[in-house]
């Protein structure tokens, strides 16, 4: 039996690819068949997404699939990160260029907010964690600074929910990415209207939401001929990209909150699947978010800063003069002195800075720590940290769900940091499973392919992945000194009063 081609667009902060994802035998081999560069576009003092420059680059990609697939190709699927939206007039024209989700006119939103509305209150309303990149706090500050826009417009798409329109013409919410925007309800599984209609912010513009795997109709005629496709389906796979890679996770354990996850990348983000969103006050007090999954599941997790610490440390260095590759920056940390200088990821200075490197010191200064002084010092700062921030946050799951964590896996790019891994394992005192690294791309071929009938059930997409990729397994180790600086990572958060 001839071999079944699914593709997947995969966009990401810094790159977007166009996957093949090709399922034979229960097994998924995966194909990158074109990437191309993404990220913010400096504009007029603003921060935007070229997403007509992303499309030309999508349609290059499914030009190259449909040369080497043709009549293989059942269907295509895109998935993107969350939060961001694309406007679109009565005439189905883009209002402006989509803002960036790091675009500072989202400052003061969230004060803005809670004064209009308790936060306790919103956050019953929609069960996310608070962050003023969220979609809300975006649609409030259009609201203030440009209300006319706002009331020109008459559809809201997420981001790849406007790449699906582009491909067919269809014009819904995914319902995973819907649950990033803090503006949906996850007791009715609709949009959060009250809460909307409080803050004066329009809801005739939010479109009817669907399910991962809905198909959404064929390719457009225009884009059969630019791209020489056929008249394949185009099916929402768990559009937002951490959704997707979740779907992926080769766990045996589908169904049950005693694994966690970390999609580890420019964000981590790391959580338990659990059946149904977890509010209440503990909750609310710890920031948690949650996020919608397969099959109406929910993604009980914490956004935490992850290796954007580490990127911005690099492109520091590189203005410098200095160029060095992750793997050089990997094997110096490792040999730096451990636990010298530490810091809470998540602190609000690391989130946009014109430096890492001088944000990371004025920390450290602040704090009354040594201040790094090499580059393995500052990235061992890093990766520490954040492996640290991982055993908070895997305690707290264990709170919120009453059931211990037996094994973290962790899926992404971030797989490929091997001490960042092996920290995981030693600061949570569990053992670690990474990969697949394509976590995204395989969740988002394999929804597609449980939507053409080729896949049963969430259990079996997880199967087909364990059967197709290679994994890696960490004990714990060193018990004792991650114990002692767990104590001291608490001291440092609670003396600087920062709420995680």
């Amino acid at each position: 039996m001839q071999a079944q081609c699914f593709l997947g667009v995969d966009l990401g902060a810094e790159s977007g690819r166009v996957l093949a994802g090709r399922l034979h035998e229960n097994k998924i081999q995966l194909e990158e068949i074109y990437r191309f560069s993404n990220g913010p576009v400096p504009l007029a003092g603003t921060r935007r997404w070229n997403v007509t420059g992303l499309w030309s680059s999508i349609l290059k990609g499914l030009t190259l699939a449909a040369q080497k697939y043709g009549d293989q190709i059942v269907s295509v699927g895109v998935d993107t990160w969350g939060v961001d939206y694309v406007l679109l007039s009565e005439k189905q024209e883009m209002l402006g260029q989509p803002y960036h989700y790091r675009d500072p006119r989202t400052e003061g939103m969230l004060n803005l907010a809670t004064s209009r509305v308790p936060q306790q209150e919103i956050f019953d309303a929609t069960g996310l964690q608070f962050m003023e990149i969220n979609t809300l706090y975006q649609l409030l500050a259009m609201q203030q600074t440009d209300p006319e826009l706002l009331q020109q417009a008459r559809t809201f798409l997420m981001i790849p929910d406007f790449f699906h329109w582009l491909l067919s013409g269809s014009q819904v919410v995914e319902f995973t990415n819907a649950t990033t925007t803090q503006c949906l309800n996850p007791l009715t599984g609709d949009w959060a209207y009250d809460l909307l209609r409080k803050l004066e912010i329009p809801t005739s513009l939010l479109p009817k939401l669907v399910s991962p795997g809905t198909k959404l109709g064929t390719l457009r005629e225009e884009v059969m001929q630019y791209t020489g496709l056929r008249k394949i389906d185009v099916i929402t796979p768990a559009t937002h990209d951490t959704a997707s890679a979740v779907a992926a996770i080769p766990t045996s354990q589908t169904g049950t909150p005693n694994w966690a996850y970390i999609s580890s990348g420019t964000w981590s983000l790391m959580g338990v699947e659990v059946n149904s969103a977890v509010l209440g006050k503990r909750a609310f007090e710890l920031n948690f978010t949650n996020e919608g999954g397969i099959d109406g599941t929910y993604r009980l997790l914490k956004n935490i800063m992850g290796l954007w610490l580490v990127q911005e440390c690099k492109r520091s260095y590189e203005r410098q003069g200095q160029t060095m590759e992750y793997s050089e920056l990997a094997e110096a940390a490792a040999s730096a002195e451990p636990f010298r200088s530490l810091v809470d990821p998540d602190d609000p200075r690391f989130l946009s800075p014109s430096d890492m490197l001088e944000a990371i010191s004025q920390y450290c200064k602040e704090s009354n720590q040594p201040v790094p002084e090499t580059p393995g010092q500052y990235i061992r700062c890093a990766l520490e940290s954040l492996a640290l921030k991982y055993r908070k946050v895997s305690g707290w799951l264990e709170e919120l769900t009453g059931t211990p964590i037996e094994v973290i896996h962790i899926v992404g790019g971030g797989t490929k940091n091997e001490l960042l891994n092996q920290f995981t394992a030693n600061a949570c005192q569990i053992p670690v499973i990474t990969g697949p690294v394509e976590a995204t791309g395989l969740g988002n071929v394999l929804v597609q392919a449980r939507a053409a009938g080729a896949v049963s059930s969430l259990s079996e997409i997880r199967n087909i992945v364990l059967n197709s990729i290679e994994t890696k397994r960490y004990e714990p180790q060193e018990k004792t000194v991650w114990e002692q600086a767990i104590q001291r990572f608490d001291s440092l958060l609670n003396n600087n009063k920062v709420k995680s």
